[in-house]
């Protein structure tokens, strides 16, 4: 008798929801400060206003969202202390996860950062900017999934979805995409080599390099983004 395969269960519409809306949220398409109303939120994802309603309740758990009495909803604004706290908690985890992945890089795992590194980006091209730091993010939750603890891994994942919407902000200021794609490849060879301190010491510079990035994008005279 052959075993039954596991049937996929579509997700909800609320479901849907707090995925587009996240979406738009992290890729700076609603901007940081910018009002939004259930029914234009609807309107923009042609869905019912009941799931948008529980969606948008489920980002405001986020962070990602306040309600503002008699005016709907407000996505949150990026201040200094959101960018500090986002980071920190990166420097303390990614470098421990980049020292525990050394040595546990597999020829395919390797193949499959690497190729990450490769994703293309023009600054001028919203969509390829959002397909860079889709591919960024992909390769440090690969790196904190060959660490080998789920939870460090989710909690990883989290704050990478953070920090997208950050370094959106910060790669209109300054391109830094080379840099990160250079850091990427020396981060491969030395968790290949089984090098752990090292793997641990570019991890925490690449964060630091793009923390300053973002802090330098979002403070500079010229930034007309509200924090």
């Amino acid at each position: 008798m052959s075993a039954l395969l596991p049937v996929e269960v579509p997700p909800s519409l609320t479901e849907q929801a707090v995925a587009a809306l996240r979406r738009e949220i992290l890729t700076t398409r609603l901007l940081p400060g910018e009002t939004l109303s259930e029914a234009a939120a609807a309107q923009l994802l042609n869905l019912g206003k009941a799931p948008v309603r529980a969606a948008l309740a489920r980002l405001a758990e986020e962070g990602l969202v306040q309600a503002v009495p008699r005016r709907g909803w407000i996505v949150s604004l990026v201040t200094i202390r959101d960018i500090h706290e986002v980071f920190d908690l990166r420097l303390l985890l990614e470098p421990e996860a980049a020292r525990r992945a050394a040595g546990r890089v597999d020829a395919e795992a390797l193949r499959r950062l690497d190729n990450v590194c490769a994703c293309g980006y023009r600054p001028e091209d919203e969509d390829s900017t959002q397909t860079f730091l889709g591919a960024n993010k992909a390769f440090h939750v690969a790196v904190a999934e060959l660490a080998g603890n789920n939870r460090l891994a989710r909690q990883i994942d989290r704050l990478l979805d953070e920090s997208t919407r950050m370094l959106t902000l910060g790669l209109r200021a300054r391109d830094r995409t080379g840099e990160m794609a250079h850091e990427h490849h020396e981060l491969i060879e030395a968790m290949a080599l089984g090098r752990a301190e090292d793997a641990a010491v570019i991890m925490h510079q690449q964060v630091l390099a793009s923390r300053t990035m973002v802090l330098e994008a979002l403070t500079s005279p010229h930034s007309n983004t509200v924090i």
